[in-house]
C-alpha cells in the first residue's frame, strides 16, 4: 500500500510570512497541534507546534502578533511522497518519532500522513504500533 492510498489530501498549511497568532488561531479552530508553513508556491519550508509557538515565542516575551512563522518554525522537515510505501513511511515516523509526516512532490507540499492514517489500515497495525513504541520510548512510566 502506498502513502497516497492513506494520507490526508486536504491539508490546512500556513505561510511563513504570516505571524504566529494566526497559526495558533488555525490550531484553535481546526483542533490541530501542528501546521505546515508554506512559502507563497506551496512548497513546504517547515512545521510550527504548539509547542515552538509557546517555548520559541510566549517564553521569550515574544509578541505573537510581530513575530512571523519563519522565525520559529522548525525546518528540514522529514517527509515522504506519495508514492512511497506505507511501511516504509511508518518506519521513519518511529525512528524520528514524529506523530506525522508532510507528504511532498517536488517539495510542494501535497498531503499529511499521520500514525492514525496507518494505523487505522488493518494490515499496517503492526507498523504502526511499532512506531508508536519507539515514539513512546522515550517516556518513562513510574
Amino acid at each position: 500500500m502506498k502513502v497516497e492510498d492513506i494520507m490526508s489530501a486536504h491539508v490546512i498549511s500556513v505561510g511563513q510570512k504570516e505571524p504566529v497568532a494566526a497559526a495558533a488561531r488555525l490550531m484553535k479552530r481546526h483542533n490541530l497541534g501542528a501546521l505546515p508553513v508554506c512559502d507563497e508556491r506551496g512548497a513546504l519550508r517547515g512545521m510550527v507546534t504548539d509547542r515552538d509557538i509557546v517555548t520559541r515565542c510566549v517564553a521569550l516575551d515574544l509578541d505573537p502578533a510581530d513575530t512571523m512563522l519563519r522565525e520559529i518554525m522548525t525546518r528540514g522537515v522529514l517527509t515522504c511522497k506519495a508514492g512511497d510505501d506505507v511501511g516504509k513511511a511508518a518506519d521513519a515516523m518511529g525512528r524520528e518519532q514524529l506523530r506525522r509526516l508532510p507528504v511532498t512532490d517536488g517539495g510542494r507540499l501535497v498531503g499529511m500522513v499521520s500514525l492514525a492514517d496507518v494505523a487505522r489500515r488493518e494490515i499496517f497495525c503492526m507498523e504502526a504500533a511499532a512506531a508508536l513504541g519507539d515514539i513512546s520510548s522515550n517516556i518513562r512510566r513510574e
